[in-house]
């Protein structure tokens, strides 16, 4: 096979994409990302309240309550690659954000445990759809040298919905008096009412997303899939104008006429494509099973095992939300200039330094500020690394044509590995501790980071049908 060399962007050759109307666009889209983070966060707050409510008295319970919404995010994840290839990513958008506010709204009228479950499964398949959706979407409207700040756009938009699900949680729950019953906070305001704000709070923000998604373009490289040239090339021309239209387009035919008509299944099957999606589910899973999620899910166990009282914790909480935001800033204007390859490989050895820290402290029975620092500094870590890289690299390293289910198997993986952190985190606490389940998160960064030394390509400043064709001529030799 002949694989021709496509170059990466410029300024003065292809025309100059308009900067203003691309973070307009890619903004409206990670809309949906903020939304993802506020839904899935919003439940570490409301959950000493809702487990009164519902009378979860068993971890195996408590822990399906927190892990119930994954089932959602695993349908929607597998969903939203063959539905978004047959139909759009715009119309998707717009699917996720009704789901969205309709979930959302239910699981605030909830009265039994069965519809709070159900209410949540429908939550999680619109976070399902969104984190598969946000990311390719705003991926394939980016130009090359800025397309990691715009889709490290979507992680901070994450950030800053989990950000606004702690504040909201700390605002809406009134203070609890310290050694107060389970009886006490069940028949209290935060046990009736509080929690049940803090879900239906999040159908402010999906009807704003709603609203955008009826007034942002279709993919132009979905359109060019789909032959639909002309249309593309009017979704190009007002992102950058004609030069920059016509570049875009022409890459795409390109790579178009490299492969042929072959079938997607057959495709995602061929050797070339199935190593690029075994590299991106690796990289999705490692996303959850570096273990910082449970300190988002389960920030009331490891706060309270630290020493700190409810109404602290919930404040502590949301500090743990702003430093998440601050350091995904500090990412944004990183990921551009030194690499996806090198933010992942640092992130991860500096987990697995805390880890080992945060772990010996536990043993040691330490409490206070030096946990709270420990913590703040792995979701730093872990905020400028894996969170927004992750999304970056798989919305990058996939081909158009198959883009959309490579990116749902990804997406797929990666909750089924959440659902996995999730449900297990309460077992590995009960049986090694605090301080042996961050033992064993910090060695599954150790096997990451081998696996990305390996395996990582550096993406940065190429043009997706750039890293296209060379991930292409890298498989050739195999193939022979």
């Amino acid at each position: 096979m002949n694989v021709a060399v496509i170059s990466t962007e410029t300024h003065s050759a292809h025309g100059s994409p308009n900067p203003i109307l691309v973070w307009l666009v890619a903004s409206a889209a990670a809309l949906g990302g903020l939304l993802f983070g506020y839904d899935w966060v919003v439940i570490g707050g409301a959950k000493p309240f809702y487990e009164r409510y519902f009378h979860l008295d068993t971890p195996s319970m408590a822990g399906w309550a927190m892990s119930c919404a994954l089932i959602g995010c695993l349908i929607g994840a597998l969903t939203s690659g063959p539905m978004s290839s047959r139909s759009g990513r715009k119309r998707l958008l717009t699917v996720a954000a009704l789901a969205f506010a309709v979930s959302s709204i239910g699981v605030g009228l909830a009265q039994s445990f069965t519809a709070f479950v159900a209410w949540r499964i429908i939550g999680g398949y619109a976070i399902g759809l969104a984190s598969g959706i946000s990311p390719v979407y705003i991926a394939e409207i980016s130009p090359a040298r800025y397309r990691g700040r715009l889709v490290s756009l979507n992680q901070l938009a994450i950030v800053l919905g989990i950000l606004l699900a702690q504040i909201v949680n700390w605002l809406i729950a009134r203070p609890v008096p310290e050694g107060a019953s389970a009886q006490q906070i069940l028949i209290s305001w935060n046990g009736q009412w509080g929690w049940r704000w803090m879900f239906g709070v999040t159908a402010i923000p999906s009807i704003l997303f709603l609203a955008a998604t009826l007034f942002v373009p279709e993919s132009p490289r979905w359109l060019a899939t789909k032959g639909n040239y002309g249309q593309a090339r009017k979704v190009l021309a007002r992102l950058g104008g004609a030069a920059y239209a016509h570049h875009v387009l022409e890459e795409l035919i390109s790579v178009s006429e490299m492969h042929g008509s072959v079938s997607p299944m057959r495709e995602l099957l061929s050797g070339s494509v199935l190593k690029v999606v075994i590299l991106g589910s690796v990289i999705a899973v490692l996303q959850q099973w570096c273990g910082i999620n449970v300190i988002f899910n389960y920030a009331q166990e490891i706060f309270a095992a630290a020493g700190y009282q409810i109404s602290d914790i919930l404040f502590n909480i949301v500090v743990t939300g702003a430093v998440n935001a601050g350091f995904t800033l500090v990412a944004m204007f990183a990921i551009d200039r030194f690499g996806r390859r090198a933010l992942m490989l640092t992130g991860l050895a500096g987990l697995l330094f805390i880890y080992a820290v945060l772990g010996l402290f536990y043993e040691l029975h330490l409490q206070g500020k030096p946990m709270l620092i420990l913590v703040v500094m792995a979701i730093g870590c872990y905020a400028m690394s894996l969170a927004p890289v992750t999304w970056v690299v798989i919305s990058e390293i996939f081909p158009t044509r198959v883009r959309g289910a490579a990116l749902s198997i990804a997406i797929a993986a990666l909750w089924i590995a959440c659902f996995l952190l999730t449900y297990t985190f309460p077992v590995l606490n009960a049986h090694l501790g605090p301080a042996g389940t961050f033992w064993c998160y910090g060695l599954i960064c150790m096997a990451g980071w081998v696996f990305l030394f390996l395996r990582l390509p550096e993406t940065k400043g190429k043009s997706l049908e750039q890293i296209e064709a060379e991930l292409e001529m890298q498989s050739l030799p195999q193939e022979k």
